[in-house]
């Protein structure tokens, strides 16, 4: 009888687990997208254009082809030039060089190159998750090497991060 009511047991609880696992779906995406497909389709992303004091002219294109590439990659948005259900639009507002880890000399050991962007997200389905946010990062180097030797490569890196950055605060629905 032990046997009998031990594997009567275990049965019952296999199917109890099933039935649990069944009705339970657990949802995750890589990417950090939260958006939902039946409702958005299309994206348009504008131009940023450079409104900066300091100016470096491959940043705009730079920035809005990292921009779209991103979006394109890690959703399944359509992207348009006429109305869309998501609109990303703004501009770079910020691009400047600071010393930074002053030495006992009085001299600047690392220098600061800051990027900063001002971006518009309007959504046109639900008003409630429209932002007007800027975003900003950084790269140091150092102060001996000269700034058109790393310009490129360290604005790159910068709008690696600010991309990340929108798309989380966006798309992400963070």
């Amino acid at each position: 009888m032990s046997k009998k009511i031990t594997y009567t047991l275990c049965w019952l609880t296999a199917v109890i687990l099933a039935s649990v696992m069944w009705s339970c779906r657990i949802s995750y995406k890589l990417n950090g997208a939260a958006l939902d497909y039946n409702v958005y389709k299309t994206v348009h992303i504008e131009n940023f254009p450079i409104r900066a004091a300091l100016v470096y002219p491959p940043l705009q294109q730079m920035f809005e082809n990292k921009l779209l590439d991103y979006v394109t990659r890690n959703t399944r948005l359509q992207t348009v030039d006429s109305k869309s259900d998501l609109i990303l639009e703004g501009e770079i507002t910020g691009y400047s060089i600071s010393p930074q880890a002053v030495t006992e000399n009085a001299l600047a050991s690392k220098t600061r190159l800051t990027i900063t962007v001002r971006v518009k997200y309007t959504d046109t389905k639900q008003e409630k998750n429209d932002i007007d946010q800027t975003f900003s990062a950084y790269r140091d180097f150092d102060s001996s090497e000269m700034l058109n030797d790393v310009q490129d490569q360290l604005c790159q890196e910068i709008c690696d991060d600010i991309v990340l950055q929108i798309f989380n605060a966006t798309f992400g629905n963070w």
